[in-house]
């Protein structure tokens, strides 16, 4: 059976019938920052007619159609848009893509958790929309700046006990890319085990835990959420940590951090080796 055109405009035939150099998507529908953001770094930014909730990054990408927060969307806003392609990230949204693709979407839905597959996710979706070329470019921008940022993170006199709050109750640490994040920086994440569970359930950490592995910087990024220094501060047995004690409590707002895309490998990051390398001053 003949397939849909992937643009909408007809149909294809079979795949091998495909011409690879013109059918490409042409309405994009992004339900999470970071490929937004892509694609407009890569000279894509035309292409996209929806964007989530939570975009700032470029400034003009907030302009577009708003159909979505991060576990909800506006399906029928979607469906209005006419997307031939939507983009989504990580087990979070999968109901939403089952949704999407049950009204006859196409979905493709990302997975990167590290630094690496950060760069792989900007290659495969510069391949998806034709502008491999610019997606590797931005790709070595982006891992020259870390390298960067790593060889001063190698220079400081000392790294830091880093713990990094990514929501407050339950208490949520130790996302992948974050914890690489902090070592380039400079720091020493005080949950470096963590890093493997994909799951925020196989994140959640004990206050107690918290304490016992005395961090000497606490950098909340609580998912949209202002960070509260009050509440951490008056959590029992929190006055013992040396962050704490010390008042080297900061916020990093979640836009720059908690996206795993350019924003988190660039002003994320510097932000990060600045927090760190002021506390490993004294």
């Amino acid at each position: 059976m003949p397939l849909r055109d992937f643009r909408g405009k007809g149909r294809l035939g079979r795949p091998s019938e495909w011409n690879l150099n013109t059918d490409y998507p042409s309405r994009i529908v992004c339900l999470t920052e970071e490929t937004t953001e892509v694609l407009y770094r890569i000279g894509a930014g035309d292409l996209v007619v929806g964007v989530s909730g939570y975009t700032v990054r470029p400034p003009e990408a907030r302009r577009k159609p708003r159909v979505s927060a991060f576990i909800q969307a506006n399906f029928e806003k979607i469906l209005r848009l006419n997307p031939d392609l939507v983009l989504g990230f990580s087990d979070l949204q999968a109901d939403i893509a089952k949704d999407l693709i049950r009204r006859g979407l196409w979905v493709v839905t990302f997975n990167q958790r590290s630094v690496e597959e950060i760069y792989r996710m900007v290659r495969v979706l510069g391949g998806m929309v034709g502008r491999a070329e610019a997606a590797q470019t931005l790709v070595q921008e982006l891992q020259e700046g870390v390298e960067k940022v790593r060889e001063k993170g190698e220079a400081l006199l000392r790294r830091p006990r880093v713990f990094f709050e990514e929501w407050p109750d339950p208490l949520i640490s130790g996302i992948r890319w974050v914890s690489e994040l902090i070592e380039v920086a400079g720091g020493e994440d005080v949950f470096p085990e963590l890093r493997r569970h994909g799951e925020a359930r196989g994140r959640i950490v004990a206050a107690a835990e918290v304490v016992r592995r005395a961090p000497e910087v606490i950098i909340g990024s609580w998912c949209g959420r202002k960070v509260r220094f009050d509440t951490i501060r008056g959590r029992p047995g929190w006055d013992q940590i040396p962050a704490v004690r010390r008042g080297k409590l900061y916020e990093i707002k979640s836009a720059l951090i908690l996206q795993p895309g350019p924003a988190a490998l660039t002003d994320g990051l510097a932000k990060l080796h600045e927090i760190i390398a002021e506390a490993s001053l004294g």
